[in-house]
Protein backbone atom coordinates (compact mmCIF):
# COMPACT_ATOMS: atom_id res chain seq x y z
CA UNK A 1 0.00 0.00 0.00
CA UNK A 2 1.40 3.57 -0.90
CA UNK A 3 1.24 6.38 1.62
CA UNK A 4 -1.48 8.76 -0.36
CA UNK A 5 -4.48 5.14 0.52
CA UNK A 6 -2.95 5.28 4.44
CA UNK A 7 -3.14 9.06 4.45
CA UNK A 8 -5.72 10.43 6.28
CA UNK A 9 -7.09 13.86 6.99
CA UNK A 10 -6.14 15.17 10.23
CA UNK A 11 -5.70 18.27 12.44
CA UNK A 12 -3.05 20.80 11.59
CA UNK A 13 -2.18 23.97 13.05
CA UNK A 14 0.97 26.51 12.20
CA UNK A 15 4.03 27.67 14.08
CA UNK A 16 2.17 30.87 15.16
CA UNK A 17 -0.86 29.69 16.58
CA UNK A 18 -1.70 30.04 20.47
CA UNK A 19 0.05 26.76 22.49
CA UNK A 20 -2.69 26.49 25.20
CA UNK A 21 -5.22 25.76 21.73
CA UNK A 22 -2.61 23.16 20.51
CA UNK A 23 -2.68 21.20 23.72
CA UNK A 24 -6.60 21.55 24.18
CA UNK A 25 -6.96 19.93 20.81
CA UNK A 26 -4.15 17.07 21.97
CA UNK A 27 -6.18 16.75 24.88
CA UNK A 28 -9.52 16.67 23.40
CA UNK A 29 -9.22 14.77 20.49
CA UNK A 30 -6.23 12.51 22.12
CA UNK A 31 -4.29 13.24 19.71
CA UNK A 32 -0.56 11.49 20.36
CA UNK A 33 1.10 14.80 18.28
CA UNK A 34 -0.26 17.09 15.77
CA UNK A 35 1.11 18.35 12.56
CA UNK A 36 2.55 22.02 12.53
CA UNK A 37 2.72 24.05 9.24
CA UNK A 38 4.57 27.43 8.33
CA UNK A 39 3.57 30.47 7.15
CA UNK A 40 2.77 29.29 3.86
CA UNK A 41 1.13 25.85 4.69
CA UNK A 42 4.16 23.48 4.03
CA UNK A 43 4.90 21.29 7.20
CA UNK A 44 7.13 22.45 9.18
CA UNK A 45 7.40 19.98 12.53
CA UNK A 46 5.36 17.59 14.69
CA UNK A 47 4.59 18.75 18.10
CA UNK A 48 4.12 15.22 20.13
CA UNK A 49 1.96 15.36 23.16
CA UNK A 50 4.69 14.23 25.37
CA UNK A 51 6.26 17.23 24.52
CA UNK A 52 3.63 19.41 25.76
CA UNK A 53 3.20 17.54 29.18
CA UNK A 54 7.29 17.91 29.22
CA UNK A 55 7.11 21.84 29.12
CA UNK A 56 4.10 22.16 31.59
CA UNK A 57 6.93 20.28 33.66
CA UNK A 58 8.80 22.98 35.98
CA UNK A 59 12.54 22.12 35.08
CA UNK A 60 13.30 21.63 39.05
CA UNK A 61 10.69 19.06 39.19
CA UNK A 62 12.17 17.16 35.75
CA UNK A 63 15.86 17.38 37.77
CA UNK A 64 14.48 15.78 40.69
CA UNK A 65 10.94 13.93 40.30
CA UNK A 66 10.41 13.52 43.91
CA UNK A 67 9.60 16.96 44.49
CA UNK A 68 6.67 16.72 42.64
CA UNK A 69 4.91 15.24 45.66
CA UNK A 70 5.77 18.50 47.85
CA UNK A 71 3.92 20.57 45.44
CA UNK A 72 0.23 21.25 46.73
CA UNK A 73 -3.29 21.24 44.86
CA UNK A 74 -2.98 24.54 44.00
CA UNK A 75 0.48 24.21 42.17
CA UNK A 76 -0.51 21.18 40.65
CA UNK A 77 -3.64 22.79 38.65
CA UNK A 78 -1.41 25.83 37.76
CA UNK A 79 0.68 23.94 35.14
CA UNK A 80 -1.02 24.55 32.28
CA UNK A 81 -0.94 27.81 32.88
CA UNK A 82 2.94 27.90 31.45
CA UNK A 83 1.35 27.42 28.06
CA UNK A 84 -0.71 30.68 28.11
CA UNK A 85 1.02 33.70 26.40
CA UNK A 86 3.09 31.27 24.19
CA UNK A 87 2.96 29.96 20.62
CA UNK A 88 3.33 26.28 19.17
CA UNK A 89 7.44 27.23 18.00
CA UNK A 90 7.86 28.39 21.82
CA UNK A 91 6.76 24.73 22.86
CA UNK A 92 8.92 22.71 20.06
CA UNK A 93 12.33 22.09 20.41
CA UNK A 94 15.08 22.32 17.98
CA UNK A 95 15.57 18.77 17.78
CA UNK A 96 11.92 18.40 16.50
CA UNK A 97 11.56 20.85 13.65
CA UNK A 98 12.69 18.46 10.86
CA UNK A 99 9.67 17.17 9.73
CA UNK A 100 9.21 13.94 8.92
CA UNK A 101 7.54 13.35 5.76
CA UNK A 102 6.57 10.61 3.28
CA UNK A 103 5.96 11.06 -0.10
CA UNK A 104 2.52 9.82 -2.04
CA UNK A 105 3.84 6.81 -3.66
CA UNK A 106 5.99 5.81 -0.76
CA UNK A 107 5.40 1.82 0.58
CA UNK A 108 4.65 0.82 3.88
CA UNK A 109 8.06 0.02 5.32
CA UNK A 110 9.48 3.27 3.80
CA UNK A 111 6.95 4.99 5.84
CA UNK A 112 8.07 3.08 9.09
CA UNK A 113 11.66 3.86 8.44
CA UNK A 114 11.10 7.57 8.57
CA UNK A 115 8.48 6.86 11.60
CA UNK A 116 11.36 5.30 13.13
CA UNK A 117 14.27 7.52 11.96
CA UNK A 118 12.31 10.24 13.48
CA UNK A 119 10.79 8.62 16.26
CA UNK A 120 7.96 10.27 15.58
CA UNK A 121 3.99 9.53 16.29
CA UNK A 122 3.15 10.56 12.57
CA UNK A 123 4.68 11.08 9.42
CA UNK A 124 3.42 14.13 6.73
CA UNK A 125 2.59 12.83 3.27
CA UNK A 126 3.30 15.07 0.39
CA UNK A 127 2.22 14.88 -3.51
CA UNK A 128 5.39 17.12 -4.79
CA UNK A 129 5.27 20.04 -2.20
CA UNK A 130 1.15 19.25 -1.44
CA UNK A 131 -0.22 17.89 1.94
CA UNK A 132 -2.58 15.54 1.26
CA UNK A 133 -2.73 13.86 4.62
CA UNK A 134 -1.18 12.24 8.09
CA UNK A 135 -0.47 8.97 8.33
CA UNK A 136 -0.14 8.06 12.46
CA UNK A 137 1.93 5.03 13.87
CA UNK A 138 -1.81 3.63 14.78
CA UNK A 139 -2.87 3.56 10.82
CA UNK A 140 0.45 2.37 10.27
CA UNK A 141 -0.01 -0.56 12.21
CA UNK A 142 -3.20 -0.83 11.19
CA UNK A 143 -2.31 -1.58 8.04
CA UNK A 144 1.04 -3.79 8.49
CA UNK A 145 -0.79 -5.98 10.51
CA UNK A 146 -3.91 -6.63 8.41
CA UNK A 147 -1.76 -7.66 5.30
Amino acid sequence: MHAAQMAEEYPVIDLDSDAMDAARLLAEHRLPGILVTDANGAPHSVLPASQVVLFIVPKYVQDDPSLAGVLNESMCNQVANRLRGKKVRDVIPERLTKIPAAQADDNTVEVAALMARYKSPLIAVLDGKRLIGVITASRLLEVALNN
